[in-house]
């Protein structure tokens, strides 16, 4: 089966507009609790976190906190970005949607591989009317996976994927494409926020500036 992965934030879905205001009421409700005391983190190291997996996120972000403090951190965030998403906030990259159909009609089957948790992702897609257009949804969460190439590879072997390609901006979207012997493409795209370093794609295959030029490198 000839398949596409795509990752979702920052590849499909502007996470920023959603995630950057659920961290920061995250951490709010945190403080008022007394279950942190350390500083808010700011928008850039909120940002920089973006496609790890949860644990890592707090590791980097409140490093040395308990285990319940994490967790509750993980259930203040869904539930968070939960009500950003049915109030509508978030937004697509520009002609997300409409590549994704054409690659479908070309007979290309449509995954996603996300370090986030299944709700999220899932009402992500849901809010922007694209989740009908995947095959399946693997998530970290769901998968209690600790690496994108576990996640990767579980999604091959389960829809028997044989080629294709793996979509995404971060660097584990490129160390997950190629341990699974995908052709790579990575997305940065021109006139959006860049989340990472800046040589995170130095290794992929192909680079896009906009998600339409997918359509460029892979035949419909």
């Amino acid at each position: 089966m000839k398949a596409i992965i795509f990752d979702l934030d920052g590849t499909l879905f502007q996470t920023e507009k959603v995630a950057v205001p659920a961290f920061q009421e995250t951490f709010r409700y945190l403080k008022e609790k007394g279950r942190y005391s350390g500083p808010a983190p700011s928008v850039m190291e909120i940002q920089s976190v973006f496609g790890l997996t949860h644990d890592e996120i707090w590791q980097k972000l409140m490093p040395g906190a308990d285990p319940l403090t994490k967790a509750e951190a993980d259930r203040i965030m869904l539930e968070k970005e939960l009500e950003l998403l049915e109030q509508g906030k978030g937004e697509l990259f520009p002609e997300v949607e409409e590549t994704l159909r054409k690659l479908q009609r070309a007979g290309w089957g449509l995954f996603i591989a996300s370090n986030g948790v299944g709700p999220y992702v899932r009402g992500a897609l849901e809010s922007k009317g694209i989740i009908d257009l995947f095959q399946d949804i693997y998530t970290a969460g769901d998968h209690e996976t600790k690496s994108k190439v576990d996640l990767v590879r579980i999604c091959k072997q389960n829809a028997g994927i044989t080629e294709g390609y793996m979509v995404g901006d971060r660097s584990s979207d490129v160390k997950a494409g190629r341990e699974n012997n995908l052709t790579v493409i990575g997305c940065r795209y021109a006139g959006f926020p860049r989340f990472g370093e800046e040589d995170e794609l130095a290794v992929a295959d192909y680079k896009i500036e906009a998600f339409k030029d997918l359509l460029t490198i892979i035949s419909v």
